[in-house]
């Protein structure tokens, strides 16, 4: 189905696919900053570099094109979805290295071999660099544990160096008071937000472009109908405009319409997942802020106002 729109719209490859691809990222504002900050942390050596964002809004495809610059002087290690207990996570680790596990080794001969491995790198001129995506799974104790793991770097320099990424929760993890310690080694912390309507826009142009397209197969008012929809998340935007590119071949059109954007979602064709639901916090201050309109209400409906109304 997709290379019958490709065929269509004269494009060479599906423009909106929701898989990371750092040769069609989009480098709004907000992208070039956080790259510059995953830069800066890797250049400074920083210990913890963190970096948040909703799901889908393209934090995975950053770490895919961070990936394409290392330089031969850093041996990296890429974690995505990491559960389990302090030895589960080192096992984790040890993996993405290719070092073998001692078989049946604790915990302590799990870090010893860890902290080996770090030290050869080092003595070989490599830094090694542990980048954890979706980092929000890890929890408040296993974050613990890593910093406990930096405590290998010792000195002037730094022989290990953590980055993170993960959805906006792992920042509330984070600043919880007992992961102070753990705040306080984060050097450099960036939140990727969702596109503007000007930035979705420009975003469904430029992956147009790349796709071999003009950059008009998709009309100004449909774009502006899939941000509204997608809420500006570069994933469900993908999501809604490959579907528009199907519906706009099989309508035979040059440009997908806002009408168009319309019947795909009419048909069902999307999911797109419920607003975050309120805080316990905030749901306190609501039922607080409810109770009190009605306690004034059950006031103003006392016998005795109500006499007093009744008074000429």
């Amino acid at each position: 189905m997709s290379q019958f729109y490709l065929d269509h719209f004269g494009l060479l490859i599906r423009p909106f696919s929701i898989l990371p691809d750092p040769n069609m990222i989009f480098w709004s504002d907000k992208h070039r900053k956080a790259f510059a900050v995953l830069e800066y942390g890797l250049m400074t050596r920083a210990p913890l570099t963190v970096v948040t964002g909703e799901v889908g809004a393209g934090k995975t495809t950053l770490i895919q094109a961070l990936l394409c610059k290392v330089e031969d002087d850093m041996c990296v290690g890429l974690i995505s979805n990491a559960r389990g207990d302090r030895g589960d996570l080192l096992r984790w680790i040890l993996n993405a290295f290719d070092v073998p596990t001692p078989q049946g080794a604790d915990y302590v001969q799990l870090f010893q071999t860890f902290q080996d491995f770090v030290l050869s790198e080092y003595a070989a001129g490599r830094l090694v660099v542990l980048i954890f995506d979706e980092a929000q799974n890890l929890g408040a104790d296993t974050l613990e544990e890593l910093r406990m793991l930096t405590n290998i770097n010792s000195g002037k320099d730094e022989l290990l160096q953590l980055v993170l990424l993960g959805q906006p929760e792992l920042r509330e993890i984070i600043m919880r008071p007992e992961l102070r310690q753990f705040a306080q080694r984060v050097s450099a912390t960036f939140h990727l937000g969702s596109f503007d309507a000007e930035g979705t826009a420009a975003y469904i142009r430029h992956r147009l472009k790349q796709a071999g397209g003009s950059g008009d197969e998709i009309s100004p008012e449909a774009a502006a109908r899939i941000h509204a929809e997608a809420r500006g998340v570069p994933r469900m935007i993908n999501k809604i405009a490959d579907l528009t590119l199907v519906y706009g071949a099989a309508a035979d059109v040059e440009a997908v319409t806002v009408e168009l954007v319309d019947e795909v979602i009419g048909d069902g064709l999307i999911l797109i997942a419920a607003p975050e639901p309120v805080l316990p916090e905030r749901r306190l201050v609501l039922a607080h802020e409810f109770q009190t309109v009605e306690n004034r209400a059950s006031d103003d409906r006392s016998p005795e106002k109500e006499i007093k109304r009744e008074r000429p």
